[in-house]
């Protein structure tokens, strides 16, 4: 039996009492600060509807050690707990205790054990937010101090180590990556070897969009939010990253409006270099699956004279990444023109000396992307079995009478 289990046996063995969280806290919205106020950096977080900070300001209306809670906007709900002095803005609830028999860290572990249902039970058409009283009808379980306070000592300790594990993995995730784009780096310097050097459109066949029809206008009433049968997924340049692509895309094209457009249908290994916003976004379509390109996004289907991977390998390098970042040109958002990317240089040693770059690149990548992938998925159990325990403790029976 576990310490909690014994306190739980001695002191309240019949239940527990509950009560609305009105009869245990207040919950009291912050000022606004106008935008124009906020600075890049401060001495102070700004929080508000959101998880992150909107800016920083160099007064503080609310001492550190307090329990937060989006009022509006798409995080309505979310619930933190602030270790440092902050500014609370108008959409950002701030907690403070009235019932003496509830701990601080306990109450606050309860209400992010509600987080979920309080941001499922958002309303509002514009702007959704969570209101006092769905927060006021809240139940929660008054245990003894006692039992409170070694219930918090378990859920902090489980939390910390929860950060503490995310936290090296992050840093040995970082730090492969670096060693991989080192060594990719070092695999194209070619200064001491006499390769050709070709032009993308030499190894490419590049195209954007249809020639003389703006397709990406024609086709948007055609468009569909959810997959349906005979469908393609609508690629746009948030969709890939490197041989990464995403085919649960915002939007699908019916194959008959797609069938339309033949060279933007990817049906063979084809680069997708972005020209818009994500300058030096490369990716490598090379799926069975047929899929259709967005605006924004330089098709260029492949020749023969050059691995699909080698070529991509090559512009995520610092090489090819130099060439699209020095002819970005100045306008309303970052963009690079189709001529610039059709001048993209590439270096082109022998197919067999392509094939022996690709293995070990693919092999390096391979083991920055399982630990990619190893990352959220041990965060994620982590979290889980934290939030099993967190609801576990946080359940009483309740005391009749």
């Amino acid at each position: 039996m576990s310490k909690i289990e014994e306190l739980i046996e001695k002191l309240c063995p019949n239940g527990v009492e509950y009560n609305s969280l009105d009869k245990v806290c207040r919950v009291e919205t912050g000022e606004q600060l106008n935008k124009e106020k906020l600075k890049d950096k401060g001495l102070y977080p700004v929080m508000n509807g959101g998880i992150y900070p909107s800016g920083y300001w160099d007064e503080f209306n609310t001492d550190k050690d307090t329990i937060i809670i989006s009022q509006g906007g798409a995080s309505a709900g979310y619930t933190q707990f602030m270790t440092t002095p902050f500014w609370a803005g108008a959409h950002c609830y701030r907690v403070s205790l009235k019932n003496e028999n509830v701990d601080y860290r306990f109450l606050y572990h309860f209400i992010k054990n509600n987080q979920n249902a309080l941001m499922s039970n958002q309303v509002g058409a514009g702007i959704p937010s969570v209101s006092r009283a769905a927060l006021y009808s809240l139940k929660m379980p008054i245990p003894p101090l006692e039992v409170q306070s070694e219930i918090v000592k378990v859920l902090d300790n489980f939390s910390e180590l929860t950060a503490e594990l995310t936290a090296e993995l992050t840093a040995e995730l970082t730090a492969r990556k670096r060693q991989y784009e080192y060594y990719r780096d070092s695999l194209f310097d070619f200064s001491n070897m006499n390769y050709e050097t070709k032009t993308l459109d030499n190894l490419c066949e590049l195209i954007t969009k249809q020639t003389g029809f703006d397709y990406s206008n024609s086709i948007k009433p055609s468009l569909k939010t959810v997959k349906e049968d005979n469908c393609y997924s609508f690629i746009q340049n948030k969709d890939f990253t490197g041989t990464n692509i995403n085919l649960e895309t915002d939007f699908y094209i019916p194959v008959d409006i797609a069938k339309r457009f033949p060279k933007i249908v990817l049906d063979r290994p084809t680069i997708l270099v972005s020209i818009s916003g994500k300058i030096g976004n490369v990716g490598l379509y090379e799926l069975e699956e047929k899929a259709f390109v967005g605006g924004a996004v330089g098709v260029c289907k492949l020749k023969e004279d050059v691995l699909g991977r080698y070529a991509l390998y090559y512009m995520m390098s610092k090489h090819g990444q130099k060439y699209l970042f020095s002819s970005i040109k100045a306008a309303s958002h970052l963009n690079i023109t189709v001529e610039a990317v059709r001048k993209l240089p590439i270096v082109v040693p022998p197919i067999e000396k392509q094939r022996e770059i690709v293995e070990i690149l693919d092999n390096f990548s391979k083991l920055c992307e399982d630990i990619s992938e190893g990352l959220p998925a041990e965060i994620e159990a982590r979290q889980k079995q934290y939030e099993y325990y967190r609801d576990k403790l946080l359940t009483f029976k309740e005391k009749n009478g």
